[in-house]
């Protein structure tokens, strides 16, 4: 019989969500779902071949009928009690400061993140679902709001091992868990049948989809996890982040795959940069210039994102805008006066655009971001009537990139270095959300530092200052911002430089920075290796 074990100390108040129910309950999930959680990566490491190749993503013909039939549309918000209203929605970690905040926000709803913002140290994600526990029970000290946010959870990614829960199947033999099955069955066993009771529900953002193949694993997830608690098929929502090349393809039959647990999708703009960098990157058009220059106004950005609406509203999905990850507490407040008002530009955009709502990386945003989507939406909770039939998006309009001059500077260079390592510092140190570069960063920033580090060296860059870009320069600027960065006894700065190393200057391209970073240099790695659930 297969169990799970735990192989991590017990620290004080764990025990009341890793108990012996929940955890069967996990193990359950993992006997039916562990050989197509493999499946869906291996059919994720043969499209990206064919994208390294040079074949560029296209609508699949052989989904067509689902895109062309007009008679089908998603659960929505109805039935989904708190979920009417998302025109402003906070994201952030779980730990209980950042809780206790999220919570005190005027946000309509929260995105509390295991994933991008959260480091996946032991203490932060059984912690996390420790605080979240407390949360839902009014049990954090602190929280003195009457109107609290509606509560989602954002899981890790399909690709990412639990490497502290070992899954042992029938046979002894030992695994590391999928994360994405740990954050949700934690969640959801301990915390669903509470929130119906209490007028919310089991709601979830899940993160990293490529094709609604994978969408489809999660809509049978969710069927066999309400009846396994018996809770009513379709109490579940869930909105899906679009954050990759292939799933901008996709959408409509991600929503068509979710559609009796769907709430809508949400554009995630650094993700989705990076996506096209990781997937295009041996593609001489998709070299792309400085991170600065990347904007919501790229033709590929606005294609991206005006498809997204109409699908949504097509199909009675809500449509959330991007993130703003602009830092609120800053010295200079010319500098900050100057963001928000960008930000207020952007968001004023979105609105316009026919989104329903968009999100935000820090509670002092919430309320720029709600005056602009009150003024657009007034006393209505969402723009589903606005089907933008204006809206025409073809394959090409996706990747368009024309008008993006391709100019790749010293400092951008320099930047990107500073970003990765700065945010793999502290990630390693079990922070997932950082004030880095006038910016709240994630590991989606990170992402997108290092990949195009690694992209301008292979296509032999020249910077605006004539040099070519190597691996030997990028060394070079390397060592001179490692120089001036403060360090202290407590950091991480060379595991964070081997990481930078192996992932922005290796010749191979790793998938993702997290997984050599968790699986090698995480500080509390474990004694016991064993086989990655995903291998």
């Amino acid at each position: 019989m297969s169990y799970i074990k735990i192989n991590a100390p017990l620290e004080t108040g764990f025990g009341t969500v890793l108990s012996e129910p929940a955890l069967t309950f996990i193990a359950k999930l993992h006997d039916e779902f562990a050989g197509t959680i493999c499946d869906v990566l291996r059919t994720r490491r043969a499209r990206a071949a064919e994208m390294n190749g040079g074949t560029l993503p296209r609508f699949k013909p052989e989904t067509a009928r689902i895109r062309a039939d007009r008679s089908w549309s998603v659960a929505g918000s109805a039935g989904a009690p708190g979920l009417e209203d998302r025109r402003v929605e906070l994201t952030g970690p779980v730990t209980e400061d950042e809780v206790v905040a999220a919570l005190n926000s005027q946000a309509k709803v929260w995105l509390a993140d295991l994933e991008d913002a959260t480091s996946p140290t032991w203490a932060n994600v059984i912690g996390g679902q420790v605080n979240l526990f407390r949360a839902i029970r009014g049990q954090l000290p602190g929280v003195n709001n009457d109107n609290q946010p509606t509560i989602g959870l954002r899981p890790r990614g399909w690709h990412l091992p639990e490497k502290h829960l070992i899954y042992v199947d029938d046979n002894g033999q030992e695994f590391s868990t999928s994360a994405a099955l740990v954050d949700f069955g934690l969640y959801f066993f301990h915390n669903a049948r509470y929130l119906i009771d209490n007028g919310s529900g089991p709601y979830f953002y899940l993160p990293k989809l490529e094709s609604s193949q994978e969408a489809r694993l999660w809509n049978k997830v969710f069927v066999l996890a309400q009846n396994m608690l018996g809770i009513p098929q379709g109490t579940i929502r869930a909105t899906a982040h679009i954050e990759t090349i292939t799933a901008v393809f996709q959408m409509e039959e991600i929503l068509f795959e979710l559609r009796e647990h769907c709430a809508g999708l949400e554009a995630a703009g650094w993700d989705y940069l990076f996506s096209v960098v990781k997937n295009l990157r041996n593609t001489t058009d998709y070299v792309l210039p400085d991170r600065e220059r990347l904007t919501m106004d790229l033709p590929l950005m606005k294609a991206f994102t005006d498809r997204l609406v109409a699908t949504c509203h097509r199909r009675g999905a809500h449509a959330i805008g991007t993130m703003s990850n602009l830092m609120a507490d800053h010295p200079d407040q010319e500098f900050v006066a100057a963001e928000f008002e960008r930000m207020r530009e952007d968001k004023a955009r979105e609105a316009w655009q026919g989104f329903d709502g968009t999100w935000v990386a820090d509670p002092a945003l919430v309320p720029a971001a709600l005056a602009v989507f009150d003024a657009a939406l007034g006393s209505q909770p969402h723009q589903l009537e606005n089907k933008r039939p204006d809206v025409q998006v073809t394959s090409e309009n996706i990747l368009d990139i024309t008008g993006l001059e391709p100019v790749v500077t010293e400092e951008g260079v320099r930047v990107n270095i500073r970003v990765a390592i700065g945010y793999m510092n502290e990630w390693l140190g079990g922070n997932g959300h950082v004030a880095l570069e006038n910016q709240l960063e994630d590991v989606s920033t990170a992402e997108i530092c290092r990949s195009q580090i690694w992209q301008w060296i292979r296509h032999e860059v020249t910077l605006d200052n004539g040099q070519q870009l190597t691996s030997r320069l990028v060394e070079r600027y390397l060592g001179e911002e490692l120089a001036l960065m403060q360090r202290t006894a407590d950091d991480h700065f060379d595991e964070a430089v081997e990481i930078f190393r192996e992932t922005a200057l290796g010749e191979e391209f790793a998938e993702f920075l997290t997984m050599p970073a968790y699986t090698d240099h995480l500080v509390d790695r474990v004694s016991k290796p064993t086989e990655a659930f995903v291998a």
